[in-house]
């Protein structure tokens, strides 16, 4: 086994992969964090670290604007004692399940720890259906945009193989220079180099025969949810995105029930895109914060 025992938390690595793709890939709550590709990708990004826990669970222990967190993919340890020592040595608990909420919500709250709705981080969950078919006056405007790509551009969709990444590479780079920050830039940089290993699947699209777009992503919540991780497109292409997100939903095989499009971050426009196609629920996700000092056990 590569990952110890907790309190020894270990920066993750691939070779951590084998041990705990399984385990995350069951969980029924389908957070988008709680993959082994999603947790490498971001692993500088955050500092996550990892550890077993003696019932074992795993914790991710993580640091964000200064401040310590950690993330119970499985849920609260057995043993709450062990719960009050991560308190200890972080500033706050996230990406807690809604399931795992029902079970020990008044538990935490008898205790002090103050529990909330972490909206900022709800997945947006859309019926693979719905998004491969647009239906309905609901989505009158996204099938306009599609229409408008499909009447206005000669395009080529293909899956994102080996051979196909370096106009992926070329299509991130452009991005890039696009923007004012780097954005997601190095993790979907190390997506695409290292797909084959951590399973990623996507596809790559093309106007004209110059590459425009990709997207990547993969199963999880035992496979009725399918997770878009990375999606980029050159926006010159006017309908590109929506494009792309009905193409896609499109040829994936229909086992999966949902598209997870992950967070909005708490960003306004991005907020308002993601509405606009009409989630069918959310992930809903809970934060964890200590005892206020006020509190008297």
């Amino acid at each position: 086994m590569f990952v110890q025992s907790y309190p020894n938390l270990q920066h993750l690595t691939l070779e951590m992969r084998e041990e705990l793709y399984s385990g995350l890939y069951i969980l029924k709550d389908g957070i988008s964090e709680f993959t082994f590709a999603n947790l490498y990708l971001f692993r500088e990004t955050y500092q996550y670290k990892i550890a077993r826990l003696p019932d074992s669970h795993i914790v991710i222990s993580g640091e964000k604007e200064g401040k310590r967190f950690f993330m119970l993919p499985c849920g609260l340890p057995e043993d709450f004692d062990l719960f009050e020592d991560l308190f200890s040595r972080h500033d706050f608990c996230k990406c807690l399940s809604a399931c795992c909420m029902e079970k020990n919500r008044i538990t935490l709250e008898s205790k002090g720890y103050r529990v909330f709705e972490d909206r900022d981080n709800f997945d947006y969950l859309y019926l693979r259906k719905d998004l491969a078919h647009l239906p309905g006056k609901k989505y009158h405007k996204k099938r306009n945009l599609v229409n408008a790509f499909l009447n206005n551009y000669t395009y080529e969709e293909k899956p994102l193989t080996r051979d196909a990444k370096k106009d992926a590479f070329a299509l991130l780079e452009e991005w890039r220079k696009q923007r004012d920050d780097d954005g997601d830039y190095r993790a979907n940089y190390e997506a695409l180099e290292k797909m084959e290993i951590l399973k990623l699947t996507g596809n790559i699209y093309y106007v004209d025969g110059n590459p425009a777009g990709f997207t990547i992503g993969e199963p999880l919540a035992r496979g009725r949810s399918f997770a878009i991780h990375f999606e980029k497109a050159d926006s010159r292409y006017k309908g590109i995105y929506q494009f792309i997100n009905r193409s896609f939903a499109a040829v994936l095989p229909c086992r999966y029930t949902y598209i997870n499009r992950e967070q909005d971050l708490g960003d306004p426009g991005l907020r308002q895109a993601k509405l606009t196609y009409r989630p069918s629920c959310f992930v809903k996700k809970f934060k964890i914060l200590p005892p206020d000092p006020q509190h008297e056990n």
